[in-house]
């Protein structure tokens, strides 16, 4: 596994990306409890988590220019996922879900760490949703998703029978979601670490048209 602490859900992203509140299941800079619960309808799991406390927020603020913090949330994701993973084996990990709120942040900082965070850790079970402050989307069935309070990144355990259907636009990660298993890799074996790199790597990841 990936020499990143797995307690990086409490510890500030450095620079371009402010801690505002540390990780908690109960957020107070942010109003998440109405939506959270309209989210619900579209996420059978998500009720359960919340209920048994496994719904977490870490909330920032962005505070330098765009490509620093989309490095800053990159490496924010990395450290969500390295927590996520920890717990997964253990009973109800399947409902385990770190949220990423970033203030004053879009889809123009989140798309490549997002897009980057699933290509590493899809095949080892771990998924990520974007979800940018102003943007309405359509889930699979069409029902149309609430507009959240807060840009955010959503990082929970992959549901193989299920998420493949979300990844319809890019197949091949769809296929190694579908056949997902922490085996405990280092996600990053023979790949760069540092964002510039990974983003010209995310970047030739991109399905061809």
């Amino acid at each position: 596994m990936t020499a990143v602490r797995t307690d990086g859900a409490h510890r500030p992203a450095a620079g371009a990306l402010r801690l505002v509140e540390s990780r908690t299941t109960r957020p107070t800079t942010v109003e998440i409890t109405d939506y959270v619960r309209a989210m619900s309808v579209h996420c059978p799991y998500l009720a359960p988590s919340v209920e048994h406390g496994l719904t977490a927020w870490t909330v920032y603020e962005a505070a330098g220019e765009p490509p620093e913090v989309e490095a800053e949330v990159f490496r924010a994701g990395v450290r969500a996922a390295e927590w996520v993973r920890t717990r997964l084996s253990r009973p109800r990990g399947a409902l385990v879900c770190e949220n990423l709120a970033v203030f004053g942040a879009g889809r123009e900082v989140l798309a490549w760490p997002h897009w980057a965070l699933k290509n590493l850790y899809g095949p080892v079970g771990v998924m990520f949703g974007k979800f940018p402050l102003g943007e309405q989307v359509a889930d699979h069935r069409g029902r149309t998703v609430p507009e959240p309070p807060v840009s955010f990144l959503a990082v929970r355990a992959a549901v193989r029978a299920r998420d493949p259907l979300f990844l319809s636009r890019t197949p091949d990660l769809a296929d190694l979601v579908a056949e997902a298993a922490d085996d405990g890799r280092d996600v990053f074996a023979g790949l760069p670490r540092e964002w510039p790199d990974v983003k010209r790597w995310a970047q030739r990841r991109l399905p061809k048209r």
